[in-house]
């Protein structure tokens, strides 16, 4: 428990949380025994240990420290009467002066500025200085957290014990349109991956937001994000299912692309293929193709799980015959969001009769027979313009659905992980009752202090993996190999 404590103290020491709070709360006739730092130390101690967020357990778990630690975190202090433990009263109290000081004066189902930036900080400090900088890569999701209290009649809302929370769907591992309703927040929260062709990194979360469920949850992330990159962590590759990817674009894709990042993105089935037309060109998974493109070729969608080797191939040899009917970028993108493109004919990569230099080119290029008998202004023009708001809803850093963007989209798994564990009843769910405090205050500061505790489990069996590989290394054996889940066969026919 001392390593274990150790960790928890300088987590909330660097991240200067507990100091922060302190300046924030109302002087009393006595000094409080119970200071915040303490209390978000015994708020770590009680998570690690698996307990729920109860208050009762942050006492129990700092009142099982030996007794020097419990003298130098102020749990046991020198009273009039003689040695003095900490009580839950105190605990209590100690609670609600925090929960007033960083709550808004006026709740609206998101946290308060103060509140947010407390919780960047101390996921930031439970992070080693040497893994800040190790990726920019962000997988991106949202879980659901059910309140405490119960739902409210319709026709009162807003009212009740947690008046900040909402009625919310939830997918629980079934098609959208089978799914769950729910009473309470989103937990939308971005996680650490390896950047492409970089080196393995710990699933590490970097920044997680509370809102509740009237709320978007992903428009609720990008201000986080906003805030990441104006510390200097400018997040690279953000990775995303369609939950995000469905989004309006002015609340999720364009900020992103204004912070410098590039989304790789499942898309929406409503998303997938032809979507309208640009200056003759037709629209289709956030690229520009020339208008006799195939429809076939438009058409295609991404590979489902486990698909065979055969498939696989022939899918890729497809979406890279698609690749070549994709208008070419000419020009870099400018300070405003505009691109220009050229025609794949004039850029050699298709055989076009109304482009009569690509006609010398080899035959092994698809050829446009029957081209349009009144060209388009992509047809004719030497290069067209694609504003800002062309495809901005879908365009993304690969060609979808690729064989790079497959690649690439498989890393977001991790965040798929965070959620399996959070929900993981071995190392503490997150289901009703977990949390018995109302509104989105308490809520939010302990997910925070969850999501440190499980940075720390990270980076444990991390290190104990690097450690097993070298010993491995050292007696010349190969490292272990992960065990794969095994596919099931389907039973055999009659």
């Amino acid at each position: 428990m001392s390593v274990t404590l150790a960790v928890f103290e300088q987590i909330v020491s660097s991240s200067g949380a507990g100091e922060a709070i302190e300046l924030m709360l109302p002087a009393g006739v006595r000094e409080r025994q119970l200071k915040a730092g303490t209390l978000l130390t015994g708020m770590m101690l009680a998570l690690a240990d698996g307990r729920p967020a109860h208050l009762t357990r942050i006492l129990e778990a700092l009142t099982g420290l030996p007794e020097d630690d419990q003298r130098r975190l102020g749990v046991i202090e020198e009273w009039k009467s003689g040695p003095h433990q900490l009580t839950y009263r105190q605990v209590e109290h100690a609670s609600r002066l925090i929960r007033k000081a960083l709550a808004k004066a006026e709740p609206d189902g998101a946290p308060s500025a103060d509140l947010q930036r407390l919780c960047d900080q101390l996921l930031e400090a439970s992070i080693p200085a040497q893994l800040k900088d190790a990726s920019t890569s962000l997988a991106v999701d949202w879980t659901d957290v059910e309140a405490w209290a119960r739902a409210v009649p319709a026709s009162s809302p807003g009212t009740g014990a947690d008046p900040e929370a909402r009625w919310g769907h939830r997918n629980v591992n079934r098609k959208i349109e089978l799914g769950e309703m729910f009473f309470g927040y989103y937990m939308p929260a971005a996680t650490m991956v390896n950047d492409e062709d970089g080196p393995a990194v710990p699933e590490l979360v970097r920044r997680i937001t509370v809102c509740s469920s009237a709320h978007d949850p992903a428009a609720a992330l990008v201000p986080v994000l906003a805030d990441m990159a104006a510390s200097g962590a400018s997040p690279g590759d953000i990775l995303a299912d369609s939950g995000f990817s469905y989004r309006a674009p002015r609340t999720w894709a364009s900020p992103l692309r204004g912070l410098g990042a590039q989304l790789v993105v499942d898309l929406h089935p409503s998303d997938r293929g032809p979507q309208g037309t640009h200056e003759g060109t037709v629209i289709c998974n956030g690229n520009l193709y020339c208008p006799k493109t195939p429809e076939p070729l438009l058409q295609l969608i991404p590979l489902p799980p486990g698909a065979e080797p055969a498939d696989v191939a022939a899918h890729d040899q497809q979406t890279a015959e698609l690749a070549r009917y994709k208008l070419g970028l000419h020009a870099a993108q400018d300070a405003n969001g505009y691109r220009r493109h050229a025609c794949p004919a004039a850029m050699g990569k298709i055989r076009c009769p109304l482009r009569p230099a690509s006609m010398e080119l080899e035959r092994s290029r698809p050829e446009i027979l029957a081209p349009p008998e009144h060209p388009p202004a992509c047809c004719t023009r030497k290069t067209i313009t694609a504003g800002p708001g062309v495809a901005a809803k879908t365009r993304q850093k690969y060609d979808y659905p690729s064989a790079a963007w497959r690649r690439s989209y498989r890393r977001r798994t991790a965040s798929e992980r965070l959620n399996a564990s959070v929900k993981d009843t071995a190392t503490g769910s997150i289901d009703r009752g977990w949390i018995r405090l109302t509104g989105i205050t308490p809520l939010t500061l302990w997910l925070a202090c969850m999501m440190a505790v499980r940075n720390q489990r990270i980076l444990a069996a991390w290190q104990a993996r690097l450690d097993d590989d070298a010993r491995r290394a050292a007696a010349g054996q190969p490292p272990r190999q992960r065990a794969r889940r095994r596919r099931e066969l389907a039973a055999p026919g009659p």
